[in-house]
């Protein structure tokens, strides 16, 4: 997938969307070296998974054959069922592309909030959250985390379920794990998580599908994550995040829960900077490391009246117009734990507060109409 590093658009990930923008899957922090999915190609995905190829990957690898005694030895799988398995699993030279493609150019917030600020995207969310409302309802309820926050990042991460992309993830992780170096160790790693996984889950290898980088389902997990986070939210005994909203939904409002989400408490605020020492605040990082007091006093002052104990981050966009400031309290951090671009978390948030609007307003229309019925 197409990794947002920073402001660039890399070609190596973990997580889902690859290449053009992709949708990314959560990794929780102590492994997020791992993750950072780009988001741009959604549109492509299901093509580029066509491209599936020759070798498998048999026991006659050593480290095929190191795998497979890890997982006999640790994890008590049949050492014949894991030789058929891994037998069958297909290199592919398009996962080697996608994972190996360079930085393609330097990505700015006036750009890629174009990707995903777009009124159909707004509009479906409206959709989408109009259709699971009480799920929604729900989820914010049990886990802290705003609906329009949840709606957001799945409609960023697979526009709303629509593109979670078309590569067998059994041999997209097989493939990075036996077949590019650089990632070995992050890959066999999920490739072990995944067997579990479907192991558990009772859920055919073969079958599931998701990014060239084995990010799966609606909301986009790495099989850590999914094993980390996925949740059961229809009471059925099984988490699916392929084909129930209700799942991907609790599972995100989980995901971000557990990475330290803080209910009812500020994302991001603009904010408007004067003096010679504002530049100085800007850190390399999204964490709140400093008091609105002490960023007061290197000039920058939010446009949202907040407590001046709370901590933020000094940050700094190119938009349209001119240099954007804002300021990111620790949930705009959170946010970024699922794809560790402060653009990512940005698209959240703006992409959040234009559904969030949208969505009353359509109430209060739904309203209106029946009442209207009623009188007629």
């Amino acid at each position: 997938m197409a990794i947002f590093s920073k402001n660039k658009i890399l070609a190596l990930t973990t997580g889902c969307l690859i290449s053009t923008v992709m949708m990314a899957a959560p990794v929780p922090e102590s492994t997020q070296g791992g993750k950072q999915a780009s988001t741009q190609q959604q549109a492509s995905t299901q093509q580029q998974a066509s491209t599936q190829q020759k070798a498998s990957y048999a026991p006659a690898r050593p480290e095929v054959e190191a795998f497979i005694n890890d997982l006999v030895k640790n994890e008590q799988f049949s050492r014949k069922e894991l030789e058929t398995l891994l037998g069958k699993a297909k290199k592919s030279d398009r996962v080697l592309e996608l994972i190996s493609r360079p930085a393609e150019r330097t990505l700015e917030w006036k750009d890629y909030r174009k990707i995903f600020m777009t009124d159909q995207r707004v509009n479906e969310g409206i959709d989408f959250w109009m259709a699971h409302a009480d799920t929604l309802a729900k989820a914010e309820k049990e886990y802290g985390v705003p609906a329009s926050i949840i709606v957001a990042i799945i409609g960023v991460e697979t526009y709303y379920g629509r593109q979670t992309g078309g590569f067998k993830v059994l041999d997209a992780l097989s493939t990075l794990s036996f077949d590019y170096p650089p990632r070995s160790t992050f890959f066999t790693q999920q490739l072990k998580e995944f067997l579990i996984l479907v192991r558990e889950q009772k859920l055919d290898p073969h079958e599931l599908t998701g990014s060239y980088a084995g990010a799966m389902g609606i909301p986009q997990f790495i099989p850590s994550s999914y094993r980390a986070y996925a949740v059961d939210f229809t009471g059925d005994g099984q988490s699916n995040i392929w084909q129930q909203e209700e799942d991907a939904i609790g599972s995100v409002g989980n995901y971000l829960k557990e990475n330290g989400w803080r209910a009812g408490k500020p994302i991001a605020s603009k904010a408007r900077v004067q003096g010679t020492k504002y530049e100085q605040a800007i850190g390399k990082t999204v964490r709140p490391a400093k008091t609105l007091k002490q960023l007061e006093a290197a000039g920058w002052k939010p446009v949202n009246v907040l407590p001046s104990a709370t901590k933020a981050a000094a940050m700094s966009f190119e938009g349209d117009n001119g240099t954007e400031y804002w300021l990111g309290m620790e949930n705009f951090r959170v946010i970024t734990t699922y794809n560790r671009s402060k653009l990512y978390a940005m698209a959240v948030h703006q992409l959040a507060k234009e559904v969030n609007t949208g969505y009353k307003t359509a109430l209060q229309k739904k309203k209106t109409d029946a009442t209207m019925a009623n009188k007629s």
